[in-house]
């Protein structure tokens, strides 16, 4: 069993969203005000819909901290949603009875669009596969879960695993760097992390950011949707985490798994990424040019996005995740009905937004942090944090040092000088 896991609960119009964080060592500084940030980072963002006008979305911690320090035990969160008001008939938990049912039905037949059920699948939802996996006629039964309403308790999660990471040095931010085809120019990412969060798109490069909010409203003028791609990167990582000698021990896999999880996104990349299969070798490889006084190694270059063999090399993690246009469009595509099976004009239309790269890249890094203090764990082991960070202390001077020359035949691989 994984030693740091996390698991969210709850639906896009019910009362509320949690996550359960576990494996948080005993004696880290965590408060509600730890969580604020990220969250209020996800709901911000040029594009964004009528939905981030109704929640203000903060995270209780309901269990796992005492005094401003976390116990050992799992980390209960809640997030409250405030649009529940406005569904507490449509999404009751409990069974519906005869009065209530016929108010429910009341309420579709006089034309209230939330209490209808829902039959016209949408194009590039989960609708249509999720309804018939799991049986159900109306496919408000999967919208519910499989909305992007559930990242908001990743965020509230990911939090957790920003103070913990913070406390050893590591530190993750992500930024907007390309809308509807528009993408940033290196040369021209002037603004600093501060200036550029606070910006509309979450974008370091002024210029592309106008071009890119002028794509977006192209899209809201043609009632459309657009994509583009978020960077995640990660800053202070210790070589060695990660394995090469088990498929699902390699970090970039579990980190690549992390961000495909996040139902926008379509592809993902590491440094160089796909521009790799265009160039030739001597192109594309890290040069490691040597280990310098204070024992940190260096490479020329980090085409390679900070793993190699699935392991961390000292140089900061480089990870890009292609966000998909939104599926939910205003002027809804035609489709099919779940019931009859037979074409419709249009399929059902729920609130949207128009573009969310921005708010993808912060549920991207919440996504990151929480594998990486996955791996950060598995590698220093520890019950509590004074222990955790003597132990990654410990093997940052370990691995800083010169080790001793290898003995020909000795066969013991460099481990007889660290026994």
């Amino acid at each position: 069993m994984d030693r740091f896991r996390f698991l969210t609960a709850g639906e896009s119009h019910g009362p509320s969203l949690g996550a359960v964080v576990e494996g948080v060592p005993a004696g880290l500084a965590l408060a509600e005000a730890d969580l604020e940030a990220d969250l209020a980072r996800r709901q911000r963002g040029y594009g964004r819909g009528a939905r981030q006008t109704i929640e203000r979305d903060h995270a209780r911690i309901l269990a796992g901290v005492r005094h401003g320090l976390t116990l050992g035990s799992p980390i209960l969160l809640e997030v409250a949603n405030r649009d529940w008001e406005n569904w507490t008939r449509v999404m009751q938990v409990g069974p519906l009875s005869p009065d209530e049912a016929a108010e429910l039905a009341a309420l579709a037949e006089g034309g209230t669009k939330r209490a209808q059920p829902i039959t016209r699948v949408r194009p590039g939802h989960a609708d249509l596969a999720g309804a018939l996996k799991y049986g159900f006629d109306d496919v408000r039964n999967v919208l519910e879960r499989a909305s992007a309403r559930e990242t908001t308790a990743r965020v509230a999660a990911g939090g957790v695993a920003r103070a913990f990471l913070r406390e050893l040095g590591i530190d993750v931010w992500s930024f907007t760097a390309e809308v509807g085809g528009v993408a940033v120019d290196p040369a021209r990412c002037t603004r600093p992390r501060d200036e550029a969060d606070a910006s509309p798109l979450r974008c370091p490069d002024p210029d592309a950011e106008q071009a890119m909010i002028a794509r977006i409203d192209e899209a809201r003028g043609r009632g459309d949707t657009v994509g583009g791609v978020f960077e995640v990167v990660v800053h202070g990582v210790p070589i060695g985490l990660g394995s090469y000698v088990h498929w699902d021990r390699r970090l970039d896999a579990a980190l690549a798994a992390a961000v495909m999880s996040i139902p926008i996104v379509k592809g993902v990349e590491f440094g160089l990424g796909f521009e790799q299969t265009r160039r030739f070798g001597s192109e594309v490889q890290d040069v490691i040019q040597g280990r310098r006084a204070d024992g940190t190694w260096v490479h020329r270059t980090n085409n390679a996005g900070g793993l190699t063999g699935g392991v961390t090399n000292g140089e900061p993690i480089v990870i890009r995740g292609a966000v998909k246009p939104i599926s939910t469009l205003a002027r809804p595509l035609p489709t099919a009905d779940l019931i009859t099976g037979g074409a419709v004009d249009a399929a059902h239309y729920e609130r949207s937004d128009i573009s969310v790269v921005p708010a993808a890249g912060v549920i991207g890094e919440a996504m990151v942090m929480l594998t990486l203090a996955r791996f950060v764990l598995e590698k220093t082991g520890g019950d509590s944090m004074a222990e955790v960070a003597d132990n990654l202390r410990r093997y940052r001077e370990r691995i800083a040092a010169e080790p001793a020359p290898p003995v020909p035949g000795d066969g013991s691989g460099g481990h007889a000088a660290t026994a």
